[in-house]
């Protein structure tokens, strides 16, 4: 039996004649080894370099990333006092520029990745091709990053505070432990961390009590009855604010009537301190030793009351008659 393709060269030579089933099968093999197996072969070893250089690229980008903020961290501070730069490059500016550069050496590594990747390099170029449609889809996607990415750059240029700068913030107290491009963090004094994103931070009201001059004017209200006598209350209250340490007494130390209230006479003390902290923990202990000092020398520190009267009024005899008492049975008895 002559096989139909026995006249091809090709399969020609892997005829064996030793019957049509083994050339057959013969050519089955040769067919998969020569056209099959080959090109199975090349895409196999295009997907596993594909792996390879993915994997290379992430972990040179992973390792640069961190050798390059390793170096900032330390190099930084030294070019900068070493410059001209000085108090303009502070510590805020210094977290931010090696945050924007670890950030651009990982933007090239995905760029990298991405243009090894024939699907995502094709999507890639019709995103260049659609930039209009595409920039205005990630931008709307990406809206708040973008808008914490722009601030905190914001923030680390014109420096309405700082790292290490103790600020208010919506009632919150605290210091500002860091600045990232995405967030602020603010250490308040119980030690909590409030995560606060940058567009918030660069739009909302701030108290900054780090800028310029961080000394505080705190005051202090007291409440004494009408009875007592308000030199001798004035009296007590600057002498326990003067004995305080953390009180400026060369910045002067007032005391004045600011109320006559509905159950007492309202003081108000007001002094200078070097920081707000300080301010804050020696109202606390001024307004203790005030409180002891008036128990002492009999100046009263009233509290709203009300006097509850109590009227007894007299029981009102009963509307119901009396019956009177019906003899007409015991007359009927005795009859």
């Amino acid at each position: 039996m002559t096989l139909p393709f026995a006249d091809i060269p090709e399969f020609s030579s892997q005829l064996t004649g030793r019957g049509p089933a083994e050339d057959i099968i013969s050519i089955i093999k040769y067919i998969y080894i020569r056209y099959i197996g080959s090109a199975l072969a090349e895409n196999v070893w295009y997907i596993i370099s594909t792996i390879i250089s993915i994997s290379i690229i992430i972990i040179l980008t992973i390792l640069i990333a961190r050798l390059v903020n390793g170096l900032l961290e330390k190099q930084i501070p030294k070019i900068v006092e070493s410059s001209r730069l000085g108090k303009e490059f502070d510590e805020t500016s210094h977290a931010m520029t090696r945050r924007l550069i670890v950030a651009a050496i990982y933007t090239v590594g995905i760029l990298m990745t991405i243009l090894l990747i024939p699907s995502l390099n094709r999507i890639a170029i019709a995103m260049l091709v659609g930039a209009g449609v595409a920039t205005l889809a990630i931008g709307f996607a990406a809206q708040d990053s973008l808008s914490n990415i722009i601030s905190g750059i914001f923030l680390a240029i014109f420096k309405p505070m700082r790292i290490g700068d103790y600020v208010d913030f919506k009632g919150e107290y605290g210091y500002v432990e860091d600045i990232t491009l995405r967030h602020t963090i603010i250490c308040t004094w119980d030690q909590r961390r409030i995560i606060v994103p940058n567009k918030l931070m660069g739009s909302d009201f701030i108290v900054n009590w780090s800028i310029g001059n961080p000394e505080t004017v705190w005051p202090v209200n007291f409440g004494i009855g009408y009875s007592s006598d308000i030199d001798k209350a004035r009296s007590i209250i600057t002498e326990v604010a003067e004995s305080h340490p953390h009180v400026l007494k060369e910045k002067g130390i007032n005391v004045r009537l600011i109320e006559l209230g509905d159950f007492a006479m309202n003081l108000r003390l007001t002094f200078y301190a070097p920081s707000r902290g300080m301010a804050y923990d020696a109202g606390c202990d001024i307004r203790e030793a005030v409180k002891k000092r008036f128990d002492a020398e009999g100046i009263e520190i009233p509290y709203p009351y009300q006097n509850v009267i109590i009227m007894k009024q007299p029981v009102e005899a009963s509307s119901c008659p009396v019956p009177e008492n019906d003899h007409s049975q015991e007359e009927e008895q005795a009859n």
